[in-house]
């Protein structure tokens, strides 16, 4: 079994709260949306019981924690090596696979300075945002009322 060859107990929360990662491999939930989403089925799951477990889970190996926003930590269960694209309209992280010596190990210095972590991530748009601004300014939105254009082009009074 996956925990027990990492040395943790299998327990019924770390079961779940795992399972909940490999569901939704890319929400990058935090503690608190994880807690909300489990709450329904364990209603005595405690706020301390998800940190403890992602704790001990990301000690062990078995999930990773990112700090994109800089105010808050979201997990998912990707431990590889990749970066990260955070949305600056819609919100989503994004797991991003981008060439980087330095985050597969096949780099370890640069410069005389010793590198032991890397986190990547940048910010921008999404995929999915920027198709919908792309569509949006393709099909501007009819005005009406006072000064609308009509379909022959005059004004209306």
């Amino acid at each position: 079994m996956l925990l027990e060859s990492h040395d943790l107990r299998p327990t019924h929360q770390r079961l779940r709260i795992l399972g909940y990662l490999h569901d939704h491999r890319g929400a990058h939930p935090t503690v608190e949306e994880i807690h909300a989403a489990l709450a329904g089925e364990m209603p005595t799951l405690a706020l301390a019981t998800v940190y403890n477990t992602l704790n001990a889970l990301g000690e062990k190996g078995l999930v990773s924690g990112v700090t994109i926003t800089g105010s808050e930590m979201r997990y998912h269960c990707v431990t590889a090596p990749h970066h990260h694209l955070l949305c600056r309209k819609c919100g989503e992280i994004i797991d991003l696979d981008v060439a980087c010596a330095f985050a597969t190990g096949k780099r370890k210095s640069f410069k005389g300075h010793q590198i032991e972590e890397v986190h990547g991530y940048f910010k921008g748009i999404c995929e999915a945002c920027a198709g919908k601004s792309r569509r949006a300014a393709s099909h501007p939105k009819r005005r009406t009322g006072r000064g609308a254009v009509r379909r022959t082009g005059r004004l209306r009074a």
